[in-house]
This record gives structure tokens, sequence and C-alpha cells, in this order.
């Protein structure tokens, strides 16, 4: 991922207003497709040029266990797991970034994948910042239109999601609770797989490293090939449609092969 990092770290000092709070980097991309390790070289690359960065993950946003538990209760069964809108605390990563754009140190949040829950205590404290790197599956993503959610795009919304109740209240949060949130965006880069097909294998390589980091301490363990396919399907819907409609308002769009490497890449005009 070093060609896409350079690429990241390369429109983040270029926009960058030298004085200003720290430039918000919205960094997009699906499951297993590498966003994680790109903008943690991004943050080396940019610290080589005398830059402060730090990478704000959408994942450490979740809502913990028993939250999204109350929210199955309450709303819709498919709350329970973790990823599509509605399953992140949104007001705290408003509060994170206009931290940051005011000169204060912030503690990010710390989410536990492996345990499925939030770590008790946050990460060190960061900051005053320069750029900080906004990485997550949808960051930046729009919401579809009503007519669009009609059909179901996969058998888990045919089986548990007929009524459309769960995809409906998952486009009704992107487009109200998310679009304060991502307004914070400066800049929008998107890493696109090159079909969606090629995300179960990445998600099966990315929980194994999830194993291999994972403490013993926190419990719980890591998804099989059978858990991670139903997973992802959770997230297939949005994933299409970012992949449909994004690249036309990135700022940056990086290609990727099979593989993870950048194939190509273009900027936005103007």
């Amino acid at each position: 991922m070093t060609e896409s990092a350079a690429l990241i770290a390369d429109l983040a000092a270029e926009r960058r207003v030298i004085g200003a709070p720290p430039h918000v980097l919205g960094l997009c991309g699906p499951q297993g497709s590498g966003k994680s390790t790109a903008a943690e070289a991004a943050v080396r690359l940019l610290a080589e040029r005398g830059l402060r960065a730090a990478v704000l993950s959408l994942d450490d946003l979740y809502l913990g266990r028993a939250e999204r538990a109350a929210l199955a209760a309450e709303i819709h069964p498919l709350f329970a797991t973790r990823g599509p809108p509605g399953t992140h605390d949104v007001a705290e990563g408003e509060w994170i970034i206009a931290a940051l754009k005011r000169g204060h140190p912030v503690r990010f949040p710390r989410f536990d994948k492996i345990a499925d829950d939030r770590h008790a205590e946050p990460a060190p404290s960061v900051g005053p910042l320069d750029v900080l790197i906004f990485e997550g599956w949808c960051i930046g993503a729009a919401p579809q239109d009503e007519a669009d959610l009609a059909l179901p795009v996969n058998a888990l919304e045919a089986e548990c999601d007929a009524d459309a109740l769960w995809r409906r209240t998952v486009n009704h949060r992107l487009a109200t609770d998310y679009r304060p949130l991502f307004a914070a965006l400066d800049s929008l880069v998107l890493l696109r797989a090159p079909a969606f097909e090629i995300i179960f294998r990445w998600r099966l390589e990315q929980e194994e490293t999830n194993r291999l980091r994972h403490d013993a301490r926190h419990g719980g363990r890591p998804m099989d090939a059978a858990a991670i396919e139903r997973f992802i399907r959770h997230y297939e819907r949005l994933t299409r449609h970012i992949d449909a409609e994004m690249p036309a308002r990135a700022d940056l769009v990086i290609q990727l092969d099979e593989e993870r490497r950048p194939i190509g890449a273009r900027h936005r005009a103007g």
C-alpha cells in the first residue's frame, strides 16, 4: 500500500491550509481493502514532511454489543451486527473532530473486533494536528434514493428484511445522523475494489490478521468463513452504491487490483 499511502499523503499535504485547523481527509474503501494500512503509512510519510497527523477509524466508533442489542430489540434484529450506519456513535465522532479543529488534544476510542465490543480504555492522547485521516468503509457515503431500497440485493435482505425496515432505517440514519459528521471532511479519497466479489477473500485475510493481533484477555474468537460470508452481506448494498456513486465526486479515486495494489489514480477536476 506504499503507492496508495503516497497519493493520500500528497493530497493531504497539498490541501492543508497552513495555520488552519487540521485538514480532515476522509478515506473510504470496502472491507479488507487496506484502508488502515494505507492511512498509517500516510501518517508516517506526512511526519517525514514535518506534519503532525493521526488516524481516526470509523470502526472505533462502533457502538458496544449491549447498545447494538438494544437497537436490535427496539428497531430490527440486523442492528445487532456492527458496521452499517446506525451502529456507530456519530456524536462522539463529531465531538472528536470538533475538538481537534479547536486545537485540543483528544483520546480516540478503541474497538476490539474479536471481542466485538469497545475497549474500556481509550487510546493515548493525540493533537494538536495538521492532518486527520478519518478512515472507514462508508466514510463520506451518500444515501440511496428511496426507490432503490425496494428490492433486496442479497439473500440476507430477502430473508431477514423482507419489509425493508432495516435498510430503510440504515439509509435514513445515513441521510440524517451521519450528514454533519461527513460534512466535516475537507477532502475525500476512495480506494476502489476491482469487484465486490473479491471483498470476501480480503475480509478472510483481514480476520486472520485480527486473530494474530488479538490479546486473549479480551475473549471472543475470530469469525469463520461462513460467518464472514453472512457478515459482508450487511455491507453489500451500501458498498455497491458507494462504488457506483462516489467516484464522480471523490477528490481522489485509487483503483486497486485483486492484491490491493494501485493500478490507477484519478483526481477530481477542479
